[in-house]
């Protein structure tokens, strides 16, 4: 068994007849905390299947812990599964669905039983281990499947929109044991489409969008590549125009709009620079400055453009070489299809 800890994709692709839910997907995640996002369709569910095991990849090839999963129990034993589809046992107690799940996972009745009481406790469900999992409400099932993905230790954690429909006690609950797991080593990786729930938990994400991972990295890493994004600053201040006309001779400053309640907005290729000169023509002139803001300062306008680059087909490059292995049977040139046919495209 490799000692290695990690997902790696190498030109990963797969499709569904002529539906390509996959395409081209290269990346290497170490341990840590990693955000998966896209919005719905996007591919984020198939890529998580593809790491689990459950699917097999039309093209390329994906390792965990430097082996292949699909149709390999060893290296399932190192992978955890949320997933988002709730489908549990209504009909047992949440001590008897995750002792279940923990002795299919090879442990003998009584290492079961005790990995699955604590699996349960750290959730916050040692209170209704005991009670039938039909009168658990939407988060403390949720809690129970998460309980049931970690209950053997896994090195690789994958969890599919696992904040969905929670309640505020169980997200809190269920962010505190990510971040756990992710600090004790494991490679946590969750999918969501709510891009709030990453942006308070992890810098460490990848953007998907038309199967397509269009950026990998830290947050800041990715705002680096987008040089020739106009950085948006909002200032609301009593008199708009003035300080329009003020900074319209900034260097890099594109474009401004004015918008309601004597808000400016600026367009501008060099931030730092901007953000001078409206300091320095407020104190000068004597504005009076209300609020400064950005809307580019969240994920979410990051998220947006790069959607928006991928659709134009341009893409940012984030993610060029990130396995650093191509895989032996891709040939360029070929479309999916012809990869399908020819014996030197067959997935293995």
């Amino acid at each position: 068994m490799s000692d290695e800890i990690g997902i790696r994709a190498i030109r990963l692709s797969k499709w569904y007849g002529k539906v390509t839910a996959l395409q081209d997907v290269s990346l290497h995640l170490e341990p840590g905390l990693w955000g998966l996002l896209g919005p719905n369709g996007s591919g984020k569910t198939t890529f998580l299947r593809c790491i689990a095991g459950q699917l097999k990849p039309s093209l390329g090839e994906v390792r965990v812990c430097g082996e292949r999963p699909f149709a390999n129990p060893r290296a399932l034993r190192r992978i955890g599964l949320c997933p988002e589809a709730d489908a549990l046992y209504d009909d047992l107690t949440g001590l008897e669905f995750v002792t279940s799940l923990a002795r299919l996972s090879g442990y003998d009745a009584d290492e079961a039983l005790k990995r699955a009481k604590e699996a349960l406790e750290s959730f916050g469900l040692e209170d209704a281990m005991n009670r039938k999992i039909g009168g658990y409400s939407r988060g403390m099932r949720q809690r129970a499947k998460l309980a049931q993905s970690v209950v053997h230790d896994p090195d690789v954690l994958l969890l599919d929109e696992p904040l969905t429909g929670t309640d505020p006690t169980s997200r809190a609950v269920i962010l505190e044991q990510l971040k756990k797991r992710a600090d004790e080593g494991a490679v946590v990786l969750f999918s969501t489409h709510v891009l709030h729930e990453i942006e308070g938990l992890t810098d460490q994400v990848l953007l998907i969008a038309r199967g397509q991972v269009v950026a990998q990295g830290k947050v800041h890493e990715i705002r680096d590549l987008l040089e020739e994004h106009p950085h948006h600053v909002r200032v609301q201040t009593d008199q708009p125009r003035a300080l329009a006309a003020a900074l319209m001779a900034v260097e890099g400053v594109v474009g401004v709009s004015f918008l309601a309640n004597n808000t400016v907005e600026f367009m501008t290729r060099d931030p730092d620079a901007t953000y001078t000169t409206l300091a320095n023509e407020a104190v000068a002139k004597g504005f009076s400055i209300e609020s400064i803001t950005s809307p580019d300062a969240s994920l979410e306008a990051l998220f947006h453009y790069l959607v928006e680059r991928s659709n134009r087909g341009a893409g940012t490059g984030a993610d060029a070489g990130s396995g650093s292995v191509m895989s032996p049977d891709y040939q360029p040139g070929l479309s999916p299809g012809q990869q399908a046919k020819s014996p030197a495209g067959a997935s293995s």
